[in-house]
């Protein structure tokens, strides 16, 4: 039977009891869905090919073995089965079908023919010479159902393939000394291979990386010659770089495939472009990059990357790239791709997701930026790209970057010699004034954030710009400070200040004056007539105060319109970020964004996640605009010891308790002197004097009854100091609290409790003085109250770099034991020794007898029992003289 056996009429019955039942189902579904092709026939052999279900083409050689009445079923296919699968039987059927159609399909010569011509087949040797090295690069996409996620999978495999290129005739495989390379009918040329020089270019792709693919792929055909692979994506971006490049120049052949997804253009230039508003509010930026003589922008095509890959607005991600990692971007219409390193787009990137792309870009080229932002472009300024254009606004980027490059000199006029990081404090107010910006300056109490705002006025004084009044804002306690301070360092500047309950009528007056004082308590009552005017400069001290974004305070001074506005503090930051969003948004309206959108981009990652690279992000925005120096920064221009005395104006009730007590005890101490004389009355003189400086510390020290009537608001000398407290603590200091009157100090230990400021005490009343002086000294607390009698010699407290004295002890000596007690032998830090006086009372005036009669003062307030015959009329009567205004 095996005679009625013929090829060119097949029949599914003769062999499809060599295919089992599932594959040959599923191969019938195939050839009904045409996925087979057959592509000829020769004898009994047939080839074809067919296309897999995840779009892979898959090559089949089938060889029919006939039998008795049947055909065996010899079938090879390059899928995974391998072995008479479903793609052969999709080839014999579809064969058969062809026939039964009457179509032809494609002989090829029989073996019998082959063999003839093999015997007239011509060789030539061909002369002995170099080849060259071929690389030949593709890629396939791949698709194929993934029964975990039921969804389809797609992959990408990419390879490269090796051939020799012997005088046109490729060769590769196995290093046999010589191949036949047809040359025609019949024709063959014999080459001779150069199998040393063919191992070392398989050694050199070796060292690169590569590896002789184990898995067959219709990335390059066979006929390219022996397929290589790379282990990651990322090695194969490295390779097309500067390896690919050095291969070409050594004579490599390069060959890449239409559908190869490395096949890089290469970047010819970079380049930028800066647009600048007339006014310079805002400007915007193109980047972009020069292929085969066309411009491109590139943040359009960084939008839609970044859309793709939300990743790319991670700050962690990018900064994790390798400067030598690129990108692929798609440009033009053909699928072309180029290579942008990190090297070069890292800070495009970064700047794009810190400032959100959707919101910043005009248009589709370019992006956006308010002027703060120019100090930006010194970031994005990477070597290799060109800039053009936008020349004020580079100019202002370099002023932020380097504020101090020229210092500024000390205006002329100035009663006062600035210290270096003074000057430099000037030159930076002066360079933001001329940029048209505001800023903080933060330097920590006692380094003179009051001198260089009055040296920055006076120097716009001189230069005719004070064309209206400087505006400060202050808390009420500050006020004497600095119209001590302006009378001191500028008296030529007319000062007027707007406090007290007369102050209406200064209102018409604002005009002519150089600098207005008013204070944040009447910011809501004065409203009206502030905003109606405008100031050249609004400076804000203590401008923690409008932390709270909502009060009054804070409200009001957003409404006023000044040149430039300016924050002294020595705490911008006292709990949270939203404390300096506050201050910027005064400064800089709208600049950080709105509360909402500042704490979802800064407050949350910082203060919740603890995430660097946006705190990294934020002091970068911010930094042009904060200038700051600790007393350890400038220590080496600081003094060892200074001192500061700070005038403090009197509560309204103090007030009028000083004076109603000044005439009673005024009335006792003259009705003694007539009744005894001068020599036998200063017990009653103490007395008078005691009561009074219990008045201008505190009201409660008076009595039971004033204890139980008064609180600490009327108290200036407590509301100052626990402001100076607060600071001071923030700032990291450690401060000593000195006080005669260990009731006075009970009374600032509420406060200090009731603020969470922890502290140490130590009183005549302290039985263990070596646990507080420890804990102290370990900064386990930052402030140590203690009493003169308890703490005015013997103690070694070298951890404190800041003495407060309360009440001023008049004897100088006395006073200097206490401030020693910091400044000793082991003391590496400057010391700040402030002395808090109220203002026009007793205590000015014997801090001025302490200058002019001394031994008297001592005799008097150290508690003597004589008297100086100098102590007469009238000495007595300007220690009792009423409270000057």
């Amino acid at each position: 039977m095996s005679k009625t056996l013929n090829i060119d009429n097949l029949q599914c019955a003769q062999w499809r009891q060599a295919i089992q039942l599932g594959d040959f189902q599923r191969g019938k579904a195939y050839a009904a869905q045409n996925r087979s092709t057959v592509l000829n026939l020769q004898d009994s052999t047939l080839t074809a090919q067919c296309k897999g279900s995840a779009g892979q083409t898959y090559l089949q050689t089938i060889t029919l073995l006939a039998r008795d009445g049947h055909y065996d079923v010899n079938g090879r296919c390059s899928c995974y089965v391998s072995y008479n699968c479903k793609h052969v039987v999709a080839a014999l059927l579809t064969l058969e079908q062809m026939q039964q159609q009457g179509q032809t399909p494609p002989r090829l010569p029989s073996a019998a023919s082959k063999k003839q011509a093999a015997q007239s087949l011509q060789i030539t040797d061909a002369p002995v010479s170099a080849p060259q090295p071929q690389l030949t690069f593709g890629s396939v996409i791949l698709k194929r159902y993934d029964a975990r996620s039921a969804r389809m999978q797609t992959t990408v495999q990419h390879r490269a393939a090796l051939a020799f290129n012997y005088q046109g005739h490729l060769c590769s495989g196995k290093p046999t000394a010589d191949f036949l390379a047809s040359t025609g009918p019949y024709q063959r040329l014999r080459i001779t291979r150069d199998l040393g020089f063919e191992s070392s270019c398989r050694e050199q792709l070796k060292k690169l990386g590569w590896q002789l693919s184990m898995r067959r792929s219709d990335a390059v055909p066979e006929s390219a010659g022996d397929a290589y692979e790379l282990p990651s994506e990322r090695a194969w971006l490295a390779f097309m770089q500067q390896p690919l490049q050095d291969l070409q120049a050594q004579g490599w052949h390069v060959v890449m495939l239409k559908d190869f997804q490395f096949n890089l253009l290469p970047i010819d230039h970079w380049y930028a472009a800066v647009d600048e508003s007339p006014s310079l509010d805002w400007f915007s930026v193109e980047l972009g990059i020069e292929v085969d003589g066309q411009a491109i922008s590139l943040l359009p095509i960084l939008l839609q990357l970044i859309r793709q890959s939300p990743k790319l607005l991670d700050p962690d991600y990018i900064a994790q790239r390798d400067d030598s990692d690129v990108v692929l971007v798609h440009v033009g219409k053909n699928g072309q791709r180029v290579a942008l390193p990190y090297a070069r787009i890292r800070a495009v990137l970064s700047t794009l997701s810190e400032l959100y792309i959707r919101e910043a870009l005009t248009d589709e080229n370019k992006l956006q930026l308010p002027r703060q932002e120019a100090a930006r472009l010194s970031q994005l300024q990477t070597q290799g790209i060109e800039w053009h254009g936008g020349a004020g606004i580079q100019a202002l980027a370099e002023r932020l970057a380097e504020p101090l490059h020229s210092l500024v000199s000390a205006p002329a006029g100035l009663n006062a010699t600035l210290r270096d990081y003074q000057q430099e404090g000037l030159t930076w107010l002066q360079n933001l004034m001329q940029i048209g910006m505001g800023g903080i300056l933060a330097d920590d109490m006692g380094l003179g954030k009051t001198l260089q705002t009055l040296a920055h006025i006076l120097s716009e004084k001189n230069a005719q710009r004070l064309q209206q009044p400087a505006l400060i804002i202050m808390p009420t306690s500050l006020i004497a400070n600095w119209q001590d301070e302006a009378a001191r360092f500028t008296p030529q500047l007319k000062v007027l200040t707007l406090h007290g309950p007369q102050r209406q009528r200064l209102f018409a007056e604002i005009a002519q004056a150089d600098i207005v004082i008013s204070t944040y308590a009447l910011l809501s009552r004065d409203s009206q007539q502030l905003i109606a005017q405008d100031w050249h400069l609004l400076i804000l001290d203590e401008a923690q105060t409008i932390k709270n974004p909502r009060s009054k305070a804070a409200l009001c001074v957003n409404q006023l319109r000044a040149q430039q506005r300016l924050c002294l503090t020595g705490t911008p930051l006292e709990n949270n970020l939203g404390e300096l969003w506050s201050l910027f948004n005064f400064l800089m309206p709208g600049w950080l964004g709105d509360a909402k959108s500042f704490a979802r981009h800064y407050r949350t990652p910082i203060e919740k996640h603890g995430n660097e690279q946006r705190l990294s992000h934020l002091k970068g925005r911010l930094k042009p605009f904060i200038l700051r120096r600790t007393k350890l920064q400038v220590a080496s221009e600081l003094p060892a010891k200074t001192e500061i005395t700070q005038h403090i104006d009197l509560s309204s009730a103090q007030r009028d308790r000083y004076e109603t007590l000044r005439l009673a005890m005024d009335k006792k101490v003259r009705d003694e002197i007539q009744r005894v004389g001068v020599a036998r009355s200063h017990i009653v003189v103490l007395e008078a004097l005691l009561r009074l400086r219990q008045v201008c510390c505190d009201l409660r020290l008076l009595s039971e009854d004033d204890a139980q009537h008064y609180s600490s608001k009327d108290s200036a000398k407590i509301m100052h100091l626990l402001q100076m407290l607060r600071t001071l603590t923030a700032e990291g200091h450690r401060i000593l609290v000195f006080s005669q009157f260990t009731s006075m100090l009970a009374l600032i230990a509420d406060e200090l409790n009731k603020a969470k400021i922890e502290f140490v005490q130590l009183t005549g009343q302290t039985i263990d003085r070596r646990t507080p002086v420890q804990r102290f000294q370990n900064e386990d607390v930052p402030v140590f109250l203690i009493s003169l009698k308890a703490g005015g010699v013997g103690l070694n407290l070298t951890a404190a770099d800041t003495v407060i004295h309360v009440d001023p002890w008049w004897n100088p000596a006395t006073e200097a034991q206490a401030s020693d007690r910091a400044y000793r032998i082991g003391q590496n830090k400057p010391v700040f020794i402030y002395k808090l006086i109220a203002r026009g009372s007793v205590e000015e005036k014997i801090q001025h007898l302490q200058q002019y009669k001394a031994a008297l003062a001592n005799s008097i307030l150290d508690g003597g029992s004589s008297v100086s015959a100098s102590f007469d009329d009238a000495t007595i009567d300007a220690l009792l003289a009423p409270l000057e205004r």
